[in-house]
């Protein structure tokens, strides 16, 4: 599955906190998610409209190392309808 284009930061965070990542703090327009299972895993986030693909490829490259899934799998899971 391809990298959605038009990808806010808010959206992200939403399709985010069905792997347990909750907001922590935030600072200006960015945005610190952390994930507590398996183990804890901080994620900065901006709140971009819309996010670059390149920094969309490497939020979700770091999530899915950290659970120990590919991109290819956590984007399937994050944005399948």
């Amino acid at each position: 599955m391809k990298l959605p284009r038009n990808l806010t930061g808010a959206q992200l965070i939403k399709s985010l906190e069905r792997l347990n990542y909750q907001p922590t703090r935030q600072a200006g327009s960015h945005v610190r998610l952390t994930c507590q299972l398996p183990k804890e895993h901080h994620l900065t986030v901006p709140l971009h409209d819309p996010l670059r693909i390149g920094t969309l490829a490497a939020i979700l490259a770091d999530v899915a190392s950290h659970h120990g899934m590919t991109r290819e799998a956590l984007t399937n899971e994050l944005f399948a309808k």
